[in-house]
This record gives C-alpha cells, structure tokens and sequence, in this order.
C-alpha cells in the first residue's frame, strides 16, 4: 500500500531519488573490501543481489550499476574514445554512472543522453525515429534496448544511420547463449506471459546466438566481445563481472558512407 501511495504522489524522478537513497543507506551495513565499484570506486563486503531470478552481487548499492555497467564502464575506458573531449556520443537508456563520467569530459552538445521516459534521459527520443543528422555521431552506446522494441530492425538501421564513418556502436542485450535463434512470438503480448518466456516484464524478445547475424547490414563490420574474459581472474572477481549472458559487447563499426 505504501509502495501504491509513493507511486501515485511522487513523480518518477522523485521516486528514482528516494530508491537511490535508500539503497545508500543500505550499502552503510555492506561495508567491506569484498567487492570494488569501478564506476563509482565504493567497495563493499559484496554487492546486492538484482533480477527476476536474484544474482548475487549483482548491483551496486551506491550507484546502481550491474555487472554489464561495470564491464561497459571498464571497456570504454580501455578501448574507446569516449571519454576524450571533442567525441560524439549518442547513448540510449544511458546508465547513471557512465552518464555522469561522460559529461565530466564531453563538450557542450557533444553527449546526447536519450530515452523514451523523460525521466531516464535528458532527450525524449525514439530509437526508430532518430531526429539527428545523418553521420552525427562517432559513438553510439545502447545496452540493454534492443529487446525492449517491437521494430527492432528499424531501430538498428536508425543507428547505423547516424553514425560517422568510422564510427562504432556498442550494443549488449540479454542473451540465452543456448539458443541459435533469437525468441520471438508476437502471441505473447502480457507483462505475465513475457516474463515467463523471455524473463523480463517488457521484453518483446530474447536474442540467441544470431543476433550479431541481426545487427548485420552491408557496409558494418560486427565483433562479439566477451570483454570480462579480457579481465585478469582477479579484477572479474572484485568488479563482479556476471556470466556472459548480459555482458557480451556488440562492436559494429560504420566502414562506409
């Protein structure tokens, strides 16, 4: 009932604030040298468990990262110039602490952060109608979309669309890494039902081994990169790197106009 009472009086960037800070004040009895946050550089005796089917040390108590955020985060700054000043970067559903390191160094203009929820991004945008210029963009950041849109190939082409030649999208998704083909069936409409067969509420889909096949478009070279097997035993073990089934990195670069 209390929950219902929040939800009808607070507005969702109120209600976003309030879990926020309760989650920080929960990490005050998870302290410990267990696990490290390199998106926010807290460490904790471990993290909390996160999921449909609960993880355990899944999600950050300080900053809300899962383990695709902190493989993300660790990615971009090792292998990406998405950090340095004078880069383009388009981010959909951007997450919180990679929002916030990117806007430390971008310049004005140069960091679209988009949603469709108002309350998640600073530009209302539909990853199907992108309304930027062609070739805008050096980076284009979505992890964890793809799943979420019913046209989905109109999507990618949208993002490809505006990116420079040259340029590099990074996408991740859920994936069941046992499944060839990717599951879809338009019968399954109901948050009940989508749960039961792809796990999550408001998945329209779950992608299996062939969806760097459905990221494929003529002038796009595509690389699956597990980039936690790239870590050292040690560092996946104190950032909490996951399983591979959320955290895998689609790199599809723009080759030509």
């Amino acid at each position: 009932m209390i929950r219902q009472l929040i939800r009808t009086l607070l507005p969702e960037r109120q209600r976003i604030a309030l879990l926020m800070m309760k989650l920080r004040l929960r990490s005050l009895t998870l302290r410990g040298k267990g696990v490290t946050c390199n998106c926010c550089g807290r460490s904790f005796r471990k993290f909390l468990p996160y999921g449909n089917i609960p993880r355990a040390n899944a999600l950050c108590p300080w900053c809300h990262s899962l383990e695709r955020t902190r493989v993300l985060m660790i990615f971009l700054e090792r292998e990406t110039r998405v950090f340095e000043p004078g880069t383009r970067i388009l981010h959909f559903a951007p997450e919180a602490p990679i929002l916030r390191r990117i806007k430390r160094s971008a310049r004005p203009g140069d960091y679209v952060a988009a949603d469709l929820n108002p309350a998640l991004g600073e530009a209302v945008i539909d990853m199907t109608r992108i309304p930027l210029p062609d070739a805008s963009f050096d980076y284009l950041l979505c992890s964890h979309v793809l799943g979420h849109i019913p046209h989905e190939a109109r999507a990618i082409d949208e993002m490809y669309r505006v990116l420079k030649t040259g340029g590099q999208a990074l996408v991740m998704t859920d994936m069941d890494l046992n499944n060839p083909q990717t599951l879809e069936d338009q019968s399954v409409t109901t948050p009940a039902e989508r749960l039961a067969r792809y796990g999550e509420r408001d998945l329209v889909r779950l992608h299996g081994r062939d969806f760097a096949t459905r990221l494929s478009r003529p002038g796009i070279t595509i690389e699956e990169i597990d980039y936690a097997r790239q870590l050292t035993p040690e560092e996946r073990q104190i950032m909490s790197t996951g399983n591979g089934e959320r955290e895998l990195i689609f790199r599809c670069t723009r080759i030509q106009p």
